[in-house]
């Protein structure tokens, strides 16, 4: 994109993410493949452009969160199959039926719920070993086994089974010695249905593939895709490169004398004379309000910390010591400026969140632009 043409745009590398894609495929055993998570429009990268991508470099499972996002990258020629992993209601079931998603079971209640839409939906049964969110209790493997067997009878066709992961991406002795519970427990009940012969046994997160490798034919590669940590502690392999840049402009550059304040709620006093640059882009587009008075952005290869409250639409930074700042100097809000970097990652540690908060957060009034 040409120099300032936008106030507020984020470019999106694919080329990374097939990268970043079969770089995580390498560090997977021989009889492991990916099943690429685009949820939330690909964790804010785009899922239809994402998709298209990963089909490029012959990725053929994917996963979703509901069933108004696997229509929408149905909507474009795709080649592939689409796991829904949270709940559809009963008006959408047709849909999923008729576009051959398959379908998560959350429960019991809800495999009830899926027989009495009378088609042959394909589904896969969750299985909670611990996060107590969706599935059935892995603590009673033999009911488990019952419940699984008792709907792969019917017209629907049970093709799977998955859980998911709490803390896999954490370096603590304890949430290890739970991850590997965890798996244990999940193995127990893929154990029970072994004759069922299921086509999708997967328990892996993105993190559990790169450091609990132990079971599964299917690994969920969500955060990693991006090039982003499941966790700021963590270290990628090398090559796992981040896809997203957001970049602005500088709008005005003025001098604050000292005494002076700056932003809503007057909540920095300059304590000596200042330059201070606006800059287009705020919370409605996106960036973090938690990051009024702690962040900073890149410009000209310096870092300019953020003064003030960031803004429904802008935000100020001081670019004192920062040469040739200018109305149109651009901005890196994430990316790289000469040798400086930042990455989503970095800005979630500030305000003790994650990447995946941050990208997910970009909203829609900032244009994608691929590269």
């Amino acid at each position: 994109m040409e120099k300032s043409k936008e106030r507020c745009w984020v470019e999106i590398n694919l080329n990374t993410i097939k990268e970043n894609y079969k770089e995580y495929s390498r560090q997977l055993q021989s009889w492991q493949k990916i099943m690429a998570v685009i949820k939330a429009d690909a964790y804010g990268h785009g899922d239809k452009e994402v998709a298209a991508a990963l089909q490029d470099v012959g990725c053929l499972y994917y996963a979703v969160s509901n069933v108004h996002e696997a229509l929408h990258i149905c909507s474009q020629h795709f080649i592939g199959q689409i796991l829904i992993l949270g709940y559809t209601p009963p008006y959408y079931l047709s849909s999923v039926y008729a576009n051959n998603f398959t379908q998560a079971v959350l429960s019991e209640e809800y495999a009830d719920l899926l027989q009495e839409n009378k088609n042959h939906i394909k589904c896969q049964f969750a299985i909670d070993t611990g996060m107590n969110r969706i599935g059935l209790d892995a603590d009673d493997p033999k009911e488990c086994a019952r419940i699984i067997r008792k709907y792969a009878a019917t017209h629907l066709e049970v093709n799977g089974i998955f859980t998911h992961l709490c803390v896999a991406d954490s370096v603590s002795d304890e949430n290890k010695r739970f991850t590997e519970l965890q798996i244990r427990k999940f193995r127990t009940v893929a154990e029970e249905v072994k004759d069922l012969n299921l086509k999708y046994v997967h328990c892996l997160n993105t993190a559990g593939g790169l450091w609990h490798n132990e079971f599964g034919n299917y690994v969920r590669l969500g955060i990693s895709l991006y090039g982003l940590k499941p966790d700021y502690s963590n270290t990628l392999p090398q090559s796992i490169k981040p896809a997203l840049e957001w970049k602005s402009v500088v709008s005005m550059v003025k001098n604050v004398l000292p005494g002076e304040t700056v932003g809503y709620g007057r909540t920095f006093i300059a304590c000596r004379k200042v330059k201070i640059a606006t800059i287009p882009t705020g919370y409605a587009d996106g960036y973090p309000r938690a990051l009024s008075n702690k962040g900073w952005v890149l410009i000209n290869g310096h870092r300019a910390p953020i003064v003030g409250r960031v803004c429904m639409d802008q935000m100020m930074v001081d670019v004192t010591e920062i040469p040739d700042a200018h109305m149109g100097s651009q901005v890196i809000l994430i990316g790289k400026s000469g040798q400086e970097v930042l990455t989503a990652d970095d800005l979630a540690n500030l305000i003790d969140t994650i990447g995946y908060e941050i990208v997910c957060g970009i909203s829609k009034r900032v244009e994608r632009v691929y590269v």
